[in-house]
């Protein structure tokens, strides 16, 4: 099911973010939840990441983790999620991602966040939620499409 969405700057975009994060921490499932965003360069993949880890509880600054791959952070107890992963698949292949703890992170309760992940989809779970970003007419605007399967 795809639902669109037009945010006009980027306070709009923090507040899908935050939404989504308050949904998927009511969920009271045992697996892992992924999230596979996709979109050019400058679309909104990292503001709507920290934004959304920000909602899941984190106070750390959120740094996208374009040289290291690959960030963890621990959830709070009061969520029914262990950790939430923020990856930036740009630069690798989907083997790579078995040396980063891909198979536990993925088969736990854990959280994934995952920018550029059209460039790993092969390992990506079919439940995955694709997040779909394009630049809009004005330049703070975005188009965002969810596709939950």
């Amino acid at each position: 099911m795809n639902k669109d969405y037009l945010t006009k700057n980027t306070k709009e975009t923090t507040q899908l973010a935050k939404e989504l994060a308050e949904e998927i921490l009511k969920r009271k499932s045992k697996s892992s939840v992924v999230l596979a965003l996709v979109g050019d360069l400058g679309s909104g993949k990292t503001t709507f990441t920290q934004s959304f880890i920000k909602a899941l509880g984190i106070k750390k600054r959120i740094l996208s983790p374009t040289f290291v791959i690959q960030k963890r952070f621990k959830l709070p107890p009061s969520t029914s999620f262990a950790n939430v992963y923020h990856i930036d698949a740009y630069r690798i292949k989907p083997v790579d991602l078995i040396g980063l703890g891909w198979i536990g992170a993925i088969s736990n309760n854990n959280i994934l966040v995952v920018e550029w992940a059209d460039k790993i989809k092969q390992v990506l779970p079919k439940d995955a939620i694709w997040i779909r970003f394009k630049h809009g007419k004005g330049e703070t605007e975005r188009r965002i499409t969810l596709n939950r399967r």
